[in-house]
């Protein structure tokens, strides 16, 4: 009897196993197309401000915040092929702005985008700060230094996404280790 017992176990170990493995969880490296749009106060939506449909899917870890922690969440047990469609409020996305992320930077330590040779207010350029290099949303400039904001340019908007995952695999130890993707479709910083 007890001989029966220890098959069924393995059985159902195996299929759970299996499912698993298709699912997405902790140490995943997961693909996924997404499209993102803002909605406004009022509920109505604003056109794809992002999408990746037709380039390259984004992967990310699953399990170390490397997207932003809504959509971990609405991702976490989805399988390859599935869709979500998903409205992300400030803190579940961005986060609300914060009224002291403005700084007064030199000019000449804003990299602007290729192509730019003129600042102007409302543009975005990067920064190499003690944390990595970050982007910033110019709101002020004069002559030698520029007033930038250090909120995400996202931060305090309510995001819609509509994502398709594309891809799971298991993450290597080496991911794990290091919190993110290597690797073909790794290191979006």
């Amino acid at each position: 009897m007890s001989s029966l017992d220890t098959n069924n176990g393995t059985g159902s170990d195996a299929d759970q196993g299996k499912a698993a493995a298709t699912t997405i969880a902790l140490n995943k490296v997961v693909s996924f197309h997404y499209k993102l749009a803002e909605v406004a106060p009022d509920g109505s939506r604003g056109d794809w401000m992002e999408e990746s449909s037709g380039g390259e899917p984004l992967f990310y870890l699953h399990g170390f915040h490397n997207v932003v922690v809504g959509l971990e969440r609405a991702l976490e047990g989805k399988a390859v092929g599935e869709s979500i469609e998903i409205t992300l409020k400030p803190e579940e996305a961005y986060g609300p702005r914060r009224s002291d992320a403005m700084q007064r930077v030199p000019i000449k330590h804003l990299q602007l985008q290729q192509g730019v040779t003129k600042l102007k207010p409302g543009m975005v350029a990067a920064v190499k700060t003690d944390r990595g290099v970050r982007s910033v949303v110019v709101s002020k400039v004069g002559k030698f230094n520029a007033d930038v904001d250090f909120n995400h340019p996202l931060a305090g908007r309510t995001l819609y996404y509509e994502i398709e995952v594309v891809g799971i695999r298991d993450a290597s130890a080496e991911e794990i280790a290091h919190g993110h993707v290597h690797g073909p479709g790794g290191h979006h910083h």
